[in-house]
């Protein structure tokens, strides 16, 4: 449980306290740097070929719940009936279509898709045999090698899991976040806990070629003895692989709008030390068990993937197509109208629905990547040299000087390696490699 804050403690032990604000770093430059004036960038750059041998990603947002989270930030509906969700897959077919005429999308075929959310598996098996199949008819994915599906594990009935399976998808995700009733309930998640085992079990029968597990360390209501059933009911299911997310609080959350209201300046979730520690715990139980940790939020098994990850952290193209989703395309990023109605409108106009966009420059592509792939817990720096023509070591002189001395990384020839304790706290470090004009603006 979050502890109560002592106001005459020092900044730096606030500072360890949960409060308001995106802690995770998803991308760089940030979010609040893209301009609406700047979308006409985006729509000439993907007028333009693409670079020569540049990975190419889908992600396609599915905005549907049958609950909006406490802790959720991502653009989400609750409200919108049977036909408002035909009319946004309609919108998000011929979306596919306007970009599949651009030079920069046109005949390129993902090497890897995503279908976030939301919930992909709110919908029905008509709905989701309608969008892929719609898509498909103007962007070809025969060739992915990875094909990611969130779900809930609510809404999976055995007739959707098979369907999803006869789809294409090779790696579901199922979206636990915990395993205690109470907490669930207590955090507005949909899904309640008898129903994770029914899912995971039908899944695992209908043979997925990779099944994961999404946790969340620090929900409200947390405590270490059920965290602790947490790992131990992981680890006797046996996924492929795990994600474990630390809790944040985002602005736009349901807790933060009642931190706001009540004036409070701490989340009631644990503090960072503690979260920290709950993962931590985790990771060192699933490598007890044959898992490898990956990165600062995964462990797998075998040779389970995370090609999605790695793409994007690898400067690979990704077309995000639905509500405010967003893309990055030779060179420039670019987000879709955020909201439900003006998304639809604009592409029923035959407008594609780009928001608003940023041109990014070699250095801002070489921090973002360097920053991303510092999440893997080692980077070998020649990478970087050969791909931009400049090294880490030195372009990064100052941060990984003041990290090595704090003594959460080490720098061994052109590797750098993360520390475990480091690793924990990663995107906290991140900032640091920063240029000063983007350390002090809000993330998003």
């Amino acid at each position: 449980m979050a502890p109560t804050p002592d106001p005459n403690d020092p900044p730096a032990a606030k500072a360890e306290q949960t409060t308001t604000g995106n802690y995770f770093v998803a991308n760089y430059p940030p979010f609040s740097t893209w301009q609406r004036e700047d979308a006409g960038l985006a729509v000439a750059r993907l007028a333009a070929p693409p670079a020569e041998g540049t990975p190419f990603g889908l992600y396609v947002h599915i905005p549907f719940c049958r609950k909006r989270c406490d802790f959720c930030y991502f653009r989400v509906y609750t409200d919108k009936d049977s036909r408002s969700v035909h009319r946004y897959l309609d919108a998000v077919i011929e979306e596919v279509r306007m970009h599949a005429e651009n030079a920069a999308i046109a005949g390129r075929k993902p090497e890897f898709l995503y279908f976030g959310g939301g919930t992909p598996s709110y919908l029905s098996v008509d709905q989701l045999t309608k969008l892929f199949d719609g898509i498909q008819q103007h962007i070809s994915w025969d060739a992915a090698k990875e094909i990611t599906f969130e779900c809930e594990p609510g809404t999976l009935q055995e007739k959707k899991i098979r369907a999803l399976k006869d789809l294409g998808i090779t790696r579901l995700s199922l979206g636990v976040e915990n395993f205690d009733p109470a907490i669930l309930e207590r955090n507005n998640r949909a899904h309640r806990a008898k129903e994770i085992d029914k899912a995971y079990t039908i899944a695992r029968d209908v043979g997925f070629e990779q099944i994961n597990i999404d946790l969340i360390a620090g929900m409200i209501g947390e405590t270490d003895a059920n965290w602790q059933n947490c790992i131990e009911r992981t680890i006797e299911m046996a996924p492929d692989s795990v994600t474990i997310y630390q809790m944040e609080i985002p602005f736009n959350t349901t807790v933060a709008g009642r931190m706001k209201e009540s004036g409070e300046d701490t989340a009631p979730v644990a503090d960072w030390p503690t979260k920290r520690r709950w993962v931590d715990e985790a990771f060192t139980a699933l490598e007890q068990n044959g898992f490898t940790v990956g990165s600062a939020y995964t462990a797998k098994r075998g040779d389970a993937q995370f090609r999605y990850r790695d793409g994007l952290w690898h400067g690979a193209d990704l077309l995000g197509v639905g509500v405010a989703s967003f893309s990055h395309v030779g060179g420039v990023h670019f987000q879709n109208a955020h909201d439900f109605d003006p998304y639809i409108e604009c592409v029923e106009s035959g407008q594609l629905p780009i928001h608003r966009a940023m041109q990014v420059n070699d250095d801002q592509k070489l921090i973002r990547e360097f920053i991303l792939q510092l999440k893997l817990g080692t980077v070998d720096t020649r990478y970087f040299t050969e791909k931009f023509g400049v090294d880490p070591l030195q372009r990064f002189a100052e941060p990984l000087a003041k990290h090595q001395a704090d003594g959460y990384l080490s720098v061994d020839g052109t590797r750098v390696t993360i520390a475990r304790h480091g690793l924990l706290q990663v995107d906290r470090l991140l900032h640091d490699f920063f240029p000063e004009e983007h350390r002090a603006v809000r993330y998003a």
